[in-house]
């Protein structure tokens, strides 16, 4: 593996892309530390400790995970990843629903250019409302409750619209960050951003389990997190390379005067199938009513939303409603994403068939049973890593910043599999060794 990197750098095209990556990952981080005008900085700094592995670090928890921190700092580039994110997801579902999406999506690279320009637009909306949302938030004092400090100097409606207006750039600028690694550097760049602004909050949380107990008691805990840290990240590994794989067999046939076809190939379908999109679906709808709460802190409902839902997510009736959400939300993506009936008609359309299973209907039929075999142990399994963070909170008082668990080791594995890939295949189209030869 030491060899495979050395030689990745050896090779000019691939170190230039290497470098290409990482000069945008500083970009990146620098806007993600630079506040937007008008902010008040030591206030919010003091405000943001405090609220880390408090009330509004439960609240916008999601949102700050994928900003990397940021969004606690009203920074530049405070709203993250979370805008293209949403868009892309909404999109994936509206081309299910709305069959000019259907038809742009099956008209190949041209269709799929035009939904990635609806993506980016649809981005730059969720910006200008998620920008809206927060920075009123900021203005209103309700962004901290708990902190009596304004976070803000000016409450005019200018200094208003300029902190808008900033974010939402700040949006349109990471997805330009994004496509650039996409073009120039290594691997997919939205993903690579994400994984860089997980990564950032790592060191800072490992630490906090140190310091959280004093003595050697911190070092110990700190060194037991490590070890099964490890052990958990082995096992994400090992299920996300887990994959079922159907054969497929094509027939000869004759095209003009060649005999084309009769080669074998299989459907690959993968354990965890829907990948970390449940997860954050789950999260999101638990979000909403802790924003409930928000527009109506009094009453029988807000209390009980604010003692079971907008706490640290170690209740009982929160982690139940989540893990019941993330079943739920496999199931239906999955569903929504791999349709047997196209798989079918495709396979029937070019002579293949799978051995043993009868074209058409069967097909359909079996590939739906396989689907929702492997579709109920996926669900149990992104449910059980996005309860780890909750056994750290209860079992070794962590807060939720626990860096192992829940959608950040998931992202990270994932990214960092795939990475590792493209990687390995740029560097044996150089006659290199990969890293997993």
């Amino acid at each position: 593996m030491i060899s495979a990197f050395l030689n990745a750098f050896r090779s000019p095209d691939l170190r230039k892309k290497i470098g290409f990556t990482l000069l945008i990952l500083v970009v990146f981080r620098l806007g993600s530390t630079i506040p937007t005008p008008n902010v008040n900085l030591s206030a919010i700094q003091a405000c943001a400790a405090d609220a880390q592995t408090g009330e509004a670090g439960g609240l916008y928890s999601m949102v700050n995970l994928f900003s990397g921190g940021a969004l606690l700092h009203l920074a530049i580039f405070a709203l993250g990843i979370m805008p293209y994110i949403t868009a892309s997801i909404i999109l994936q579902l509206l081309t299910v629903v709305i069959p000019h999406l259907e038809a742009l999506k099956k008209e190949g690279a041209s269709g799929q250019e035009t939904i990635t320009k609806y993506t980016r637009w649809l981005t730059i909306v969720l910006a200008v409302l998620q920008a809206t949302s927060f920075t009123m938030l900021a203005v209103s004092g309700q962004l901290y409750r708990s902190c009596a400090q304004s976070v803000v100097y000016d409450t005019g409606i200018f200094s208003i619209i300029v902190m808008i207006l900033t974010m939402t750039a700040g949006t349109s600028l990471i997805m330009w960050l994004g496509e650039l690694i996409t073009e120039r550097g290594v691997g997919n760049g939205m993903s690579i951003l994400i994984f860089t602004q997980i990564a950032a909050r790592f060191p800072a949380s490992m630490w906090g389990i140190r310091t959280a107990h004093p003595g050697n008691q911190g070092w110990l805990l700190l060194v037991i997190v490590v070890a099964v840290g490890l052990l958990v990240m082995a096992g994400v590994v090992y299920v996300e390379q887990a994959q079922r794989r159907i054969p497929v067999q094509y027939a000869k046939r004759m095209v003009g005067n060649r005999l084309l076809g009769g080669s074998t190939t299989y459907i690959p379908l993968k354990v965890n199938q829907a990948g970390v999109i449940p997860v954050i679906f789950a999260a999101s709808i638990l979000y909403l009513p802790v924003l409930y709460t928000i527009f109506h802190p009094t009453g029988s409902v807000a209390a009980w939303i604010g003692r079971n839902l907008a706490g640290n997510g170690d209740s009982v009736p929160y982690n139940v409603i989540y893990v019941l959400l993330i079943i739920f939300f496999t199931y239906f993506y999955v569903a929504i994403t791999f349709d047997p009936v196209e798989v079918s008609d495709n396979m029937k359309k070019y002579g293949g068939f799978i051995p043993g299973i009868r074209a058409g209907k069967p097909t359909e039929d079996y590939l739906a049973y396989v689907l929702s075999r492997l579709t109920a142990p996926g669900s149990l399994y992104l449910a059980l890593i996005s309860l780890i963070p909750t056994l750290a909170i209860v079992l070794l008082g962590a807060d939720q910043n626990f860096p192992f668990g829940g959608t950040s080791l998931l992202i990270m594995v994932g990214v960092g599999l795939d990475t590792v890939k493209q990687i390995e295949s740029q560097l044996h189209q150089r006659n290199y060794e990969g890293f997993l030869a």
